[in-house]
């Protein structure tokens, strides 16, 4: 295992759930953070899917203690680096490719890229990389697809993302290919936007103490 892959798995830190976040108002991205490291769920992603999603990374780094906000969505080089530069612990791609694993090549924040196919997981591996996003796992043969990876691929571990829910969590983490998983259910856009930080605390208490 490379020491980028431990070191993001000690950022991590056992966290079952990497809820998943799209800010639409900067405004939310504090209250919103302190909400789900209070439910115990330090450890966030936030994508690059809004135009103010770099200055709300830059915002929960410099203002919520205790906080690892990652950037997600990443897609490229250039952004690799904004997000570094903004504050983020460690950097989520919905995919692989030779730009993006140059970037992290350079860089000490570690990378979780996404990967479906074996010769994706196969050419992450190549690169030294252990720990991996399944994106999209529903879409992409969900528990079933992963149950079949365990095998032969077996040194590789998963953060299943994509059509996960508060139903389906348990499932996946009931696998011992997947460390964790990804999520929006714990901060759902309705309670984000009318302020409900308690409510969101109590969803991500119940994730944190989803069983791994």
């Amino acid at each position: 295992m490379s020491a980028k892959t431990e070191r993001l798995l000690s950022l991590l830190n056992g966290q079952p759930v990497i809820p998943v976040l799209k800010i639409a108002n900067v405004a939310d991205a504090v209250p919103l953070a302190r909400a789900l490291a209070r439910g115990g769920l330090p450890a966030i992603e936030i994508t690059l899917r809004t135009a103010d999603a770099l200055e709300a990374i830059r915002r929960v780094a410099g203002e919520v203690e205790g906080a690892i906000v990652g950037a997600g969505t990443i897609l490229d080089a250039r952004q690799f680096d904004e997000a570094a530069a903004a504050g983020s612990k460690f950097i989520v791609s919905p995919g692989i490719t030779i730009q993006l694993l140059t970037a992290a090549k350079d860089s000490p924040i570690p990378l979780l890229p996404g990967a479906i196919t074996p010769g994706e997981i196969m050419a992450a591996r190549e690169a030294g990389l252990r720990f991996l996003k399944f994106f999209p796992a529903e879409q992409s043969g969900g528990i079933a697809s992963l149950k079949a990876f365990a095998s032969p691929l077996a040194d590789v571990k998963f953060c299943p993302t994509g059509g996960i829910t508060g139903k389906n969590a348990a499932d996946y983490l009931a696998l011992p290919n997947v460390i964790c998983v990804g999520g929006s259910w714990v901060a759902p856009d309705d309670m984000v936007k009318a302020g409900r930080w308690d409510e969101i605390e109590a969803l991500a208490r119940a994730a944190s103490q989803l069983a791994r």
